[in-house]
């Protein structure tokens, strides 16, 4: 049996039940294009961080069907027992090979409602096959990279950013949910992980300190710090409440002389519960007074964003934070919304057919044709992006607003500019290796940078406008009045 999780099977039935009817109809090799995309951003935000597609794209290079796969495909029935899946539709997976081409949004990009993250073009059936294993993999990743971007912002005090540890591994859903969740906050811009499997198989740095246990493990407070600082004498943060915090500072900084007096340097202290702001600020005192203003304060216990901001408006002299469930399970949005949608389909004469999905809500009303986003840039800010039809390109100087098309926004084409979608598939065959995960992280900061400043606010930001090039949006309108 295969032992690898991304397999075929990794979809939804009705996807398998969908192919065999395309199948059936004499339509499963027509070519389909379908995108990947999302309509509101996540946490009251303004923009998303795209990730997951390496893991997206190790699943589309390995859609093939083993002898175990069909074995218990064919052992599924209707309610009268007979097989569900005919055997001719079996021996047509059976022969199958991997054979998409994608573009996408390099990981790390900062990426907007409407706009395609993947373009996946291939025979309708696998193009299909794969739209519940693709939402699963970016959607969670973009989710998490998004939370982390957003925590890596408030983590910013008057001396820059501030290192943000992801230590969320024990809350995370699951196990393979605790690894994308290290990978996807890594992505967003945190420093390390606690998670040491993480550290291993993606090379993210790893980070700890000790915990309540190992306090409480000795006779002592001053004795636990003791025998902590012989074991790890060039790495010690001391976590200082597990009694009374401010008593717990004082011995660390009996230790630390110590340790200091040894050769070495008392790395820092943990706070982990209580009124952050206030002991931080206590602690800092002692710490100065002693003699240790090099130490570090880390600060835990259930940290997001709006904590940490709330705790650089207090002037909290934290400089370290250490974010577990709130990140690894995005606490207040635990999905993102991503969609796939159908877009166009290969007609008899070999050309795309667009195709619309129509909704009472404008928002769920897609967007025809195989499309590629533009995004354009002026003095090194983004300005405005466009989304446009492949097959026609961009020519107006204005923008029809998906959600709303009397709003129309005029953008200068001759700006800078750089359109988003790469290919990195074709015919199920990566283009190209993957960057390195700290060149994504580097990318997200990059493009953050980039952004306005109010659409990067943690609260009620600015809407960055996204809009569908002329063209598209008269063929949208067109496609719609036929349907109506």
């Amino acid at each position: 049996m295969r032992r690898h999780s991304l397999g075929p099977l990794l979809t939804d039935l009705y996807q398998l039940t969908m192919a065999c009817g395309y199948w059936r109809a004499g339509i499963a090799q027509r070519r389909a294009c379908f995108h990947l995309f999302f309509r509101r951003c996540p946490f009251g935000g303004s923009y998303a961080v795209a990730a997951g597609l390496e893991q997206a794209l190790d699943f589309l290079e390995g859609v093939r069907f083993d002898a175990d796969d069909l074995g218990y495909l064919g052992s599924l029935t209707n309610a009268d027992g007979t097989p569900l899946f005919a055997a001719g539709f079996l021996d047509f997976l059976r022969a199958s090979e991997p054979c998409l081409d994608v573009w996408a949004m390099p990981e790390g990009t900062v990426a907007f409602p409407h706009e395609p993250l993947l373009r996946v073009e291939g025979p309708l059936w696998q193009a299909q096959l794969v739209e519940t294993a693709l939402l699963n993999l970016v959607n969670f990743q973009t989710l998490v990279a998004t939370k982390a971007a957003r925590i890596c912002q408030a983590a910013t005090g008057p001396k820059g950013p501030e290192p943000v540890l992801e230590f969320g591994l024990r809350r995370a859903q699951g196990i393979d949910g605790a690894l994308s969740a290290s990978r996807a906050a890594f992505i967003g811009g945190c420093a390390a992980t606690s998670n040491v499997l993480a550290g291993r198989v993606y090379g993210i740095p790893v980070r700890g300190t000790h915990a309540h246990s190992w306090v409480m493990s000795f006779p002592s407070e001053r004795e636990a710090f003791e025998r902590y600082a012989e074991a790890f004498p060039k790495g010690c943060v001391f976590l200082v409440d597990t009694y009374d915090t401010l008593t717990g500072v004082r011995e660390a900084i009996e230790v630390g002389r110590a340790l200091r007096a040894a050769g070495h340097t008392m790395v820092g202290i943990r706070l982990d519960s209580g009124d952050l702001a206030e002991l931080s600020r206590a602690a800092r005192a002692l710490l100065d007074e002693a003699g240790f203003p090099e130490a570090v304060i880390v600060a835990s216990n259930d940290l997001d964003e709006f904590r940490i901001a709330e705790l650089h408006r207090r002037g909290a002299p934290i400089t370290v934070w250490g974010v577990g469930t709130r990140l690894v399970t995005a606490h207040d949005q635990p999905a993102l919304g991503g969609v796939y949608k159908l877009a166009a389909i290969e007609g008899a004469d070999g050309r795309w057919q667009p195709r619309v999905k129509l909704s009472e809500s404008p928002i769920k009303t897609s967007i025809p044709s195989p499309q590629q986003v533009r995004r354009f840039e002026a003095d090194g800010i983004f300005v405005a992006d466009a989304i446009y039809d492949v097959t026609a390109g961009v020519h107006e100087p204005k923008l029809v607003d998906p959600e709303d098309d009397g709003h129309i926004e005029p953008v200068d084409v001759d700006l800078a500019y750089e359109d988003l979608l790469a290919p990195v598939l074709r015919r199920g065959v990566r283009t190209e290796a993957s960057p390195p995960l700290p060149d994504i992280q580097q990318r997200c900061r990059r493009q953050l940078a980039k952004l306005p400043r109010a659409v990067r606010a943690l609260r009620e930001p600015d809407r960055y406008f996204v809009g569908m090039e002329g063209t598209l949006a008269r063929l949208r309108c067109r496609l719609i009045e036929e349907k109506q």
